[in-house]
């Protein structure tokens, strides 16, 4: 499992490339929409709610950035119809995609298995692994009509490594790594389209917050200090890497 910490992108790394977000609203994603945007992709925002996205938008454009685009999308309530609406929408504005980042992610509960609620569970499986899987399955066609395109699914270390209490969330990480390397070993012959699995690891967002409330914030690193991961995986530089489990961080020692 390797990890970019140190690499230098290009300012025109992701030039003329079209880049899906999820989560874009806030957090990582809303960090790595800004500075995919900066390294010259058209960027497509979504998440669940409007106004967050919209904030993002107006940084990018306020910044003179290609000009980005919204598609609103709730993966708790979204439905195949819905995915294949979208790839039809995304084909009539762009005509392919060169990138997804799959960062939306649900936490549900840190609790004994036990005692876990089977509705959130359900809820924590459909935002994290089910709703994306489906909604790459849509729009396969549109990454495939790319010369060079990149997915990357987050994973997590609780999805490496099983751990007491993480319940849902671990279990639908690792359904994301299994997942990665089965689609990856089905476009492999593509030698166009890479499919990877990258771990943030404990970065100072809201949802480590509610994971961890005891812990300083400022131990840990921002979404800005883990992103040339990201950009190294997004960009071409990481052609030839297809099916592998990437870290954004140094192992901890």
């Amino acid at each position: 499992m390797r990890c970019k910490i140190d690499y230098l992108p290009s300012g025109d790394l992701l030039a003329d490339r079209v880049i899906l977000v999820t989560g874009a609203g806030d957090g990582i994603g809303r960090t790595a929409a800004l500075s995919f945007a900066r390294h010259g992709a058209t960027v497509i925002l979504l998440g669940r709610t409007i106004a967050k996205l919209e904030a993002v938008y107006d940084e990018i454009e306020a910044e003179g950035l290609p000009q980005p685009a919204i598609f609103p999308l709730n993966f708790e309530g979204a439905s195949l119809k819905d995915f294949h609406d979208m790839a039809e929408t995304l084909d009539k504005e762009f005509g392919r995609l060169d990138g997804i980042l799959h960062n939306a992610g649900l936490l549900g509960r840190i609790t004994p298995f036990e005692q876990y609620n089977p509705e959130l569970w359900e809820q924590v499986m459909q935002v994290n692994i089910n709703g994306p899987i489906w909604m790459t399955q849509a729009l396969l066609p549109l990454l495939t009509a790319s010369k060079d395109a990149s997915v990357i699914f987050t994973s997590s270390s609780v999805g490496r490594r099983g751990r007491a209490y993480w319940g849902a969330y671990a279990v639908s990480k690792f359904a994301t790594e299994g997942f990665v390397e089965v689609l990856a070993d089905e476009v492999e012959h593509l030698g166009s389209l890479r499919v990877n699995s990258l771990n943030p690891g404990a970065t100072r967002t809201a949802m480590r917050k509610t994971a961890y409330p005891a812990e300083d914030p400022m131990t840990l690193r921002t979404p800005e200090a883990i992103m040339p991961t990201y950009l190294w995986l997004m960009g071409p530089d990481s052609r030839g890497h297809n099916g592998e489990k990437f870290d954004a961080q140094p192992a901890v020692s």
